[in-house]
């Protein structure tokens, strides 16, 4: 196997292994983790992917999420990312799906909004526009890493609220449905997350983090957009041009990400399988006192 870093000080290649291998290997998978654990986003190209392929190697990282209410594969372990509707056409700009696909564009964290969030993602191309559609990464390790030491010490002990309505609102007001409010309430995590194998430690933040707790809303909301610019700022990020038979999984324990627009009478179709953290991946150590109480 080989490894080419194509990012910022971030992201890679990975060469000379499947999807396959991972799966059914151990040497191959333990090789794989090594790498996702220092460079955050790993590329796979050229690969045969199937909904079962996909599904194997993401199994070897840990449990893999049933996709919530509300979206597009709902019940299953897939997250059906299309523009395509059920006619088999493209879905007009102002459809619900196509609301729902433009709040992929703003920065996030996947899952940040649950009782459990995410170690990883795992993103397959099926169907590609010619034009656009990329997905752009940034490091919230190197952000964290760019802060004062100060504030590096302060925000290891900061909390923020995350809420999948909030991100949802700033597309549309009622984007998120009645049904999603009720099954993702605010949750509340640590704004540092320790990488328990190399100790670095990342900001952990996104569209849906509305609130900082012990600040004035305002305050903690400016905290927080402060925060995501820094992160965001040009020049930091990968941006990765989807070709057919590539798949694409990164941390989102040290990473934002954002799909870029593309032209919309273009068909898209990608396919998501999202593996929640475990106490091995450094959940237990995010979670605010009254939270670890509770639970």
């Amino acid at each position: 196997m080989q490894v080419t870093p194509i990012g910022p000080n971030f992201a890679a290649d990975v060469h000379g292994v499947t999807l396959a291998d991972v799966a059914n290997d151990d040497t191959a998978y333990n090789d794989v983790r090594a790498a996702f654990e220092e460079h955050s986003v790993l590329v796979f190209r050229n690969q045969d992917v199937s909904d079962e392929s996909q599904l194997a190697f993401s199994r070897r990282f840990g449990p893999p999420e049933v996709t919530k209410v509300g979206s597009q594969g709902t019940g299953t372990h897939f997250v059906i990312l299309t523009t395509i509707g059920p006619d088999g056409k493209v879905v007009p700009a102002d459809s619900r799906l196509a609301l729902r696909n433009k709040a992929n564009q703003l920065w996030h964290t996947d899952s940040s909004f649950k009782r459990t969030p995410a170690l990883t993602s795992v993103l397959s191309a099926r169907i590609i526009p010619e034009n656009g559609g990329e997905t752009e990464y940034v490091s919230t390790r190197l952000a964290f890493e760019r802060l004062d030491p100060a504030l590096r010490a302060k925000f290891e002990h900061s909390f923020a609220w995350h809420d999948y309505n909030h991100s949802r609102s700033q597309i549309a007001e009622g984007l998120a449905t009645p049904e999603e409010r009720a099954a993702l309430p605010p949750v509340c995590w640590r704004m540092v997350w320790k990488n328990p194998v190399n100790g670095r430690g990342a900001l952990y933040l996104a569209s849906h983090a509305y609130a900082v707790e012990g600040m004035e809303p305002a305050v903690g909301k400016r905290l927080i957009e402060e925060l995501m610019q820094a992160a965001t700022a040009p020049g930091t990020s990968y941006v990765h041009r989807w070709k057919s038979g590539d798949v694409v999984m990164w941390d989102n324990r040290a990473t934002m990400h954002r799909g870029r627009p593309w032209p919309a009478h273009e068909a898209r179709l990608m396919v998501r399988t999202t593996i929640s953290a475990t106490e091995a991946d450094g959940i237990e150590s995010m979670r605010p006192p009254k939270q670890q109480a509770a639970e």
